[in-house]
């Protein structure tokens, strides 16, 4: 039975799980962090030996049988990866170190409380279905097969639980200050790593020197038709489809994926830099042809321009003396007093169930795009400044609501600096998190069982 992909969990802040000296290197080559269970590959289900404690750490102990499933299953990653492991006694000894700082992250981790319930662990073992191409049933099934589900659960416990121990407790010894945010942002370094990335769509209309200058003229008249069509609402994927299948030139295209702007071809580069998301531009002459593109898709860079409305609600949910018909009706009767004159604020303070807004009479404040519910959002998107809706309801419950103002705020400086301080914070992450380790090794309570 071929392995599958068992795809590692990131969830600290320098998204990995970090053990200090020779381990941590070969660990990383052949990330299997915590030992996430190779399926078809690993005999442990069906091993039987008598255990016995290898470690005392602390108030907890190390197996002999943890220590020989961590070997297996790095020895297996190692070769899968063709990654050379060091050899006997010192194999097993950085291996039994890693397992013991594991227990003590964990020990720490109980103590102030960190735990996952099952529903979270059902949702990254989806994950893990989905990167195999199963249904999550189907991946169930085939753990189950294997002898290893519930080991498997184990694992993914246990190294969510110490990422998120890392994450909290290496990022509070972490500081940025200011004046490294400024150095950072006025670096090569910094301007690299703040710029934008573009995903751009991109039609290629082929043209070469053998081309009589009618033909070159077909083909720029082509290709100025195919842009207009995709400017005025056709899709461009499907546009591009029948292009291809037309014909009538040779028509291709390029799948750049995600690049920054110096890494795409010249020829779009300065282009793509002044392109508004969605923005289509073309035919662009080269000597290759006339191209078409679309900015498909934009992250970071400096330009952060958001749009903000000001929204307050009454919200109203359905309990035990009051059915969601009845619920409904209430909100509806709220909201024909406001029209008649009563005032908003005083209602929403004497009515609503929204325990956030209540005190403020229901204003929400400036809130930005994509941050309400869905149901929500597309009701507010439809209203005029000073409209009052009509009862609408969302998961939370049934609301009326009033946009009070929209604007356009700018929040370039701040995304920008926070993207600094995030690329800083990763760089010294490791270094920090390997200080940390070593630390809480040097004071556990460790005594080897010969």
């Amino acid at each position: 039975m071929n392995s599958l992909n068992m795809t590692n969990l990131h969830a600290s802040g320098a998204g990995k799980v970090t053990v200090p000296g020779r381990l941590g290197r070969w660990l990383a080559l052949v990330s299997i962090s915590l030992g996430l269970v190779a399926l078809g590959e690993t005999a442990l289900a069906q091993r039987v030996q008598l255990d016995r404690v290898i470690a005392i750490v602390d108030d907890d102990v190390v197996l002999q049988s943890e220590l020989d499933a961590r070997m297996t299953e790095i020895t297996q990653s190692a070769a899968r990866a063709n990654q050379p492991l060091p050899s006997g006694e010192q194999f097993r000894s950085d291996v039994l170190d890693a397992l013991i700082i594991e227990n003590v992250q964990l020990q720490l981790a109980e103590r102030i409380s960190i735990r996952f319930d099952d529903d979270t662990i059902n949702r990254v073992l989806n994950n893990m279905a989905q990167n195999n191409n199963m249904s999550f049933d189907e991946y169930v099934s085939l753990l189950e097969e294997n002898g290893v589900y519930l080991q498997t659960r184990d694992q993914v416990r246990r190294q969510m639980t110490v990422q998120e121990l890392q994450r909290g407790m290496v990022n509070r010894r972490i500081t940025i200050t200011d004046q490294e945010i400024e150095n950072f942002l006025n670096s090569e370094m910094g301007k690299e790593a703040i710029a934008a990335t573009y995903f751009i769509d991109h039609i290629l209309i082929a043209s070469g020197a053998s081309d009589s200058p009618e033909v070159k003229t077909n083909k720029l008249k082509y290709a100025a038709d195919l842009a207009v069509r995709i400017i005025e609402g056709e899709d461009f994927l499907t546009a591009r489809s029948a292009a291809e299948a037309a014909g009538r030139f040779q028509v291709s295209s390029t799948e750049f994926g995600w690049r920054k702007a110096d890494e795409l071809p010249q020829l779009f580069a300065d282009i793509v830099a002044e392109m508004t998301l969605g923005e289509v531009e073309g035919p662009i002459e080269a000597g290759n042809g006339y191209h078409i593109i679309r900015l498909a898709g934009k992250q970071g860079g400096t330009d952060q321009m958001v749009s903000q409305t000001d929204v307050r609600h009454i919200m109203l949910i359905a309990n035990e003396i009051r059915t969601d018909e009845q619920t409904r009706t209430a909100i509806a009767e709220l909201r024909q007093k406001i029209v008649d004159g009563e005032d908003f604020a005083t209602l929403a303070r004497q009515n609503s169930d929204d325990a956030s807004s209540v005190v403020g009479g229901g204003d929400l404040d400036w809130i930005n795009e994509g941050g309400m519910p869905p149901e929500m959002q597309a009701v507010v998107d439809t209203m005029e400044i000073g409209e009052l809706s009509e009862p609408f309801k969302t998961e939370s419950g049934w609301h009326i609501a009033e946009v009070l103002g929209r604007r356009i705020q700018d929040f370039s400086q701040d995304y920008t600096r926070n993207q600094a301080e995030n690329a800083l914070r990763d760089r010294k992450f490791d270094l920090e998190m390997e200080n940390w380790l070593i630390e809480i090794r040097e004071k556990a309570f460790v005594e080897l069982i010969d």
